[in-house]
């Protein structure tokens, strides 16, 4: 795009604020430099106040979020993020005239803000990040009922307004394919991969043990959808299988369930074996991905996660941990030789998962080292923004 005009594209993201969401800033950061002018559109949250900044060439407009915790609270919710979010867009519009509308999910409402603004030569792509259906069921254990209807409705409707989709994996591409009736050849898979430029490996630091053999790490929300609860049963029943304290567990990271959790803890006598270090810099996270000896994911099988992938896997692999979770269809391809599956939210058999690499050092390494190889060579950043950018491309044709 050098002497030209650069295209500008706008991003609208509702859950997380940018640039704390590493998806939608490693996608605004590519798209920048390719020669796009990039303005994002995301709540205000956490330390992420400012209603509008410049960082890095990006321009970031941010709105208040009121958040919902049952069903007729989220339509509350995403009634007044959208109307934010077609403000600020005509904001956006008014200062950059963008060709591109890219949205991110949840919510799948974004749509209707693609259709005002495709009169005007405006492109939308959908950028799949949740599976809302699935995401209702796990948090309200139903598949009926005039909202889920609804959901279900504003997906399809989603896709129907998206020029291009972008899935993360291959589950959500079929998915854009089979039930958003997308054309193969216009679905792209931009897997959330991390970037190894910015992969801190550092040298172990024991005294993250506290005085212990082995340290164990969990990164990630603490939610109510995270499988913690199951977690915390497997490191009860590790207790009790190994009747030693020779193991620490540090759970990193924030979110509605942490309060619940710590007094749990204490409750059960684990105040020894867990400890919460809550959301933390990015420093302190590589000092304790490089020292860990084992990473878990404990996400529960569901509908939604089975089709998912979680960051927090790829993560561990990027640091060359080896990792135990339960048997998801999308964590094996991500994680494949990388990690030990336990069987279907069974705490117990994930406990003796962790047992069994914490009782092998070379099979501690064999996983480490396959995880980090399928990072350099497949699951990497660097791979990815080339179909982000192809994508794009797509879309811009037509």
């Amino acid at each position: 795009m050098s002497g030209q005009q650069p295209i500008s594209v706008c991003i609208i993201v509702e859950n997380l604020p940018v640039p704390f969401d590493r998806r939608v800033w490693q996608e605004a950061r590519a798209l920048r430099d390719a020669g796009y002018r990039v303005s994002v559109i995301s709540p205000r949250r956490g330390e992420f106040q400012s209603s509008y900044e410049r960082r890095e060439g990006i321009e970031i407009y941010r709105h208040s979020l009121w958040e919902a915790s049952s069903p007729v609270g989220y339509l509350v919710e995403y009634g007044w993020a959208l109307a934010a979010e077609l403000w600020l867009a005509l904001t956006v519009y008014r200062r950059s005239r963008f060709r591109i509308l890219h949205a991110c999910n949840p919510p799948d409402t974004i749509f209707l803000i693609g259709r005002l603004f495709r009169p005007l030569g405006v492109r939308f792509i959908f950028d799949h990040h949740d599976l809302n259906p699935e995401l209702y069921e796990a948090k309200f254990g139903r598949k009926s009922g005039l909202l889920f209807r609804l959901i279900r409705l504003a997906e399809r409707l989603t896709y129907r307004a998206a020029a291009v989709a972008i899935a993360t994996n291959d589950s959500y591409r079929e998915i854009a394919i089979e039930r958003g009736g997308m054309p193969p050849d216009r679905v792209f898979v931009v897997r959330s991969s991390p970037d190894l430029s910015k992969i801190q490996q550092k040298p172990p630091q024991p005294e993250l043990k506290s005085g212990k053999r082995f340290l164990v790490v969990y990164l990630g929300v603490m939610g109510p959808q995270e499988g913690l609860d199951l977690l915390f049963q497997s490191i009860l029943y590790f207790r009790k299988r190994r009747q030693t304290d020779d193991t620490l567990f540090v759970l990193i990271g924030a979110g509605s369930e942490l309060p619940r959790l710590k007094q749990r803890a204490v409750e059960s006598g684990l105040g020894s074996m867990v400890r919460f270090a809550g959301r933390i810099p990015d420093e302190e996270v590589a000092a304790y991905l490089s020292t860990a000896d084992v990473c878990v994911a404990p996400d529960p099988k569901n509908p939604m996660n089975d089709k998912s992938t979680m960051n927090k896997v790829l993560e561990y692999m990027a640091y060359g941990r080896p990792v135990v979770l339960f048997d998801l269809t999308e964590g094996r391809r991500a994680a494949d030789d990388a990690a030990l599956y336990a069987c279907s939210n069974d705490p117990e058999d994930f406990a003796e998962k962790i047992i069994q690499l914490l009782d092998s050092e070379t099979l501690r390494q064999q996983l480490g080292e396959t995880g980090h190889q399928r990072v350099r060579e497949e699951l990497n950043w660097e791979m990815q923004k080339r179909e982000l950018l192809r994508a794009y491309a797509a879309a811009l044709k037509g």
